[in-house]
C-alpha cells in the first residue's frame, strides 16, 4: 500500500539494522514523507546478495550508507548522524546495541528529542532470545510441516507495527517535548494474525477452514481456483449460475474441474463473483 500524503514530511529517521523488518518499516515511513537513512555494517546487509531484487526495492527512495560502529570514526560519524534524527530504529538484541553505545539511556541522555523504536524477536525479558520469522510462525501454530511459510509475516507484521509505534512515539514527543523509547516484539506482533488459527476459525473444521463448500479451493483442468461466495447472495448467484439447486461440495468439485483455470476467472467476472485463480 503506498500512502498519498506527506504526514511525516520533515521527519528524519535513521535505520540501524540488515534483513527486512526494520527495512520495510522505514519503507512504511517514507511513503509518508519521512526521510530515511540506513546505516549498515562494512560487511553490509545479506539480503542484498540473498535477494537482490527486494533488497533494492525496500532501499527505493533511501539513503544507505556502511559504518563501522565499533570504531572511534564509525561512532563519532554516527554520532553526528544521530544529531539530525528524529526517530532510530534498531533491530539489534539489547546487548549488542548496549556494546554499540545504543542503548535507552545513553541515547537520551546524549538526544534528549531522539525517539527509539527496539526491534527485538521476542519481548522483554527474553529479548535475547535468538529467533526468526520461521520459528514465530511455527511457535503461533501457522506452520503446516513440511511446506514452510509463503511470506515472512512476523517480519512484515512487525515492520507494520514499528511504523505505527514510530508515529506514536513522535505524537508523544509533540505533547511531552521529549524523545520517547518503545520496543516492538516480532513474536507478539505476528500473535494478531495467529488467532483465526488459536480460535479454530481457520483450521480444517473451521468456519474458513474447509467446513464450507462455499469457501474453499478447487481443482480445475489445469490448476486451482479459490472460491469465496461467503454471503448467501453470492452463494445464491453461484448456485444458480451452475445450474440451479443447492450445491455440495462433491457438486462443486464436479463442475470446476470441467474447465480452466482462466475459463473460471473470466467466469466469475461476467458474473460478479469473488473467485480467483491460485497462483
Amino acid at each position: 500500500m503506498r500512502m498519498s500524503h506527506d504526514a511525516l514530511a520533515g521527519i528524519r529517521v535513521t535505520c540501524v539494522a540488515v534483513y527486512v523488518p526494520a527495512l520495510a518499516a522505514a519503507q512504511r515511513l517514507r511513503e509518508s514523507g519521512a526521510r530515511i537513512s540506513v546505516v549498515e555494517p562494512p560487511s553490509g546487509d545479506p539480503l542484498e546478495t540473498l535477494a537482490p531484487a527486494w533488497y533494492h526495492r525496500l532501499h527505493e527512495g533511501i539513503a544507505a550508507r556502511r559504518m563501522d560502529l565499533k570504531s572511534a570514526e564509525g561512532s563519532a560519524q554516527f554520532g553526528e548522524l544521530l544529531a539530525d534524527t528524529d526517530v532510530l530504529l534498531i533491530a539489534l538484541r539489547p546487548s549488542a546495541a548496549e556494546r554499540l553505545g545504543l542503548g535507552w539511556t545513553a541515547l537520551h541522555e546524549r538526544f534528549p528529542m531522539l525517539c527509539v523504536v527496539s526491534i527485538v524477536g521476542h519481548a522483554s525479558p527474553n529479548a535475547e532470545r535468538p529467533g526468526h520469522d520461521l520459528t514465530y510462525q511455527a511457535a503461533s501454530g501457522l506452520i503446516a510441516p513440511p511446506a514452510l511459510p509463503r511470506t515472512l509475516l512476523a517480519d512484515l507484521a512487525g515492520a507494520e507495527r514499528t511504523a505505527y509505534v514510530a508515529a506514536t512515539l513522535l505524537v508523544a514527543r509533540a505533547r511531552t517535548g521529549v524523545g520517547h523509547r518503545s520496543e516492538v516484539s516480532l513474536e507478539e506482533s505476528l500473535a494478531p494474525f495467529a488467532e483465526p488459527y488459536s480460535y479454530g476459525v481457520t483450521k480444517s473444521d473451521g468456519l474458513f477452514g474447509g467446513a464450507l463448500p462455499r469457501y474453499a479451493l478447487y481443482k480445475t483442468s489445469d490448476g486451482w481456483i479459490a472460491v469465496a461466495a461467503l454471503e448467501s447472495h453470492f452463494w445464491r448467484r453461484l448456485c444458480d449460475a451452475l445450474g440451479g439447486g443447492e450445491l455440495d461440495r462433491d457438486g462443486l468439485e464436479r463442475a470446476f474441474a470441467k474447465q480452466s483455470v482462466e475459463y473460471w476467472a473470466r467466469w466469475a467476472r461476467e458474473r460478479d463473483l469473488p473467485i480467483a485463480a491460485v497462483e
